[in-house]
């Protein structure tokens, strides 16, 4: 019987790598499912494209995550995470992470969104059960990131939608939830801050300039305030309440 084939010489020489470039494409498996390809140094990642990235179902869910909230609501007040739960935890992080930036590279936004609301969701989740404050840290230092790979991804499809004001706004949102973010923890790194933030403005910006568009919700609220018209700021306030509109 021959030898089965164990390395990846061909895969890797047909696909060669590019530092500095983030390198992703879409494949099937041999039942024909769909699949996503990272190519990294020395090496390629496959993930699946729904669920768990690496295809575990633990303890028959979707997610660790998904386990995980089963469990807490079965052991009540006494469910804690311990050092396992926090290793799966963090491999799920990490899998969540290279799925998203997979997303964002192949323009699909909707998935993008959808990934980064579970590691919020994750983040929130182990913050309030963590067993140790570095651990949670380690985490938390993260939150601005997955928040602004989010926003990003929400403009982008007010973008293909047309919807150029409802993109401005979009941002918006995602600039106040920043913030507020920042300042509740004022040990945040300013250079981080001031990064995240800038970008989106530079983004804001470039979109109203491009597609002339005028000043948002956000803004014509201010305006509103400032001038004590109190009625437009009220109906204003709705708007903003409701999130872009298609």
């Amino acid at each position: 019987m021959p030898k089965r084939i164990q390395h990846l010489d061909r895969y890797l020489s047909d696909w060669p790598f590019v530092p500095g470039q983030v390198m992703v494409r879409e494949v099937k498996g041999s039942d024909g499912r769909p699949l996503l390809q990272l190519r990294v140094d020395m090496g390629i990642i496959q993930l699946e494209v729904s669920g768990r990235p690496d295809g575990e179902k633990p303890e028959g869910f979707d997610t660790y995550y998904d386990s995980l909230l089963s469990q807490s609501f079965a052991d009540g007040p006494a469910f804690q995470l311990d050092h396992d739960s926090c290793r799966e935890i963090d491999r799920e992080f990490y899998q969540f992470y290279h799925r998203r930036v997979c997303w964002l590279t192949l323009n699909r936004y909707d998935e993008a969104v959808r990934d980064a609301d579970h590691t919020l969701a994750l983040m929130d989740f182990s913050t309030a059960n963590s067993p140790d404050p570095h651990w949670t840290l380690m985490h938390e230092q993260y939150r601005p990131f997955v928040m602004f790979h989010k926003i990003q991804a929400l403009t982008l499809i007010q973008l293909e939608k047309s919807n150029h004001r409802g993109a401005v706004e979009a941002i918006d949102e995602g600039l106040s939830a920043l913030q507020k973010l920042f300042d509740a923890h004022s040990s945040a790194e300013e250079s981080d801050e001031d990064t995240l933030l800038d970008k989106l403005r530079d983004m804001k910006s470039s979109i109203a300039k491009h597609y002339d568009v005028g000043p948002s919700l956000a803004e014509q609220l201010a305006q509103a305030i400032a001038s004590e018209q109190y009625e437009l700021a009220a109906k204003l306030r709705d708007r903003l309440d409701k999130g872009p509109q298609n």
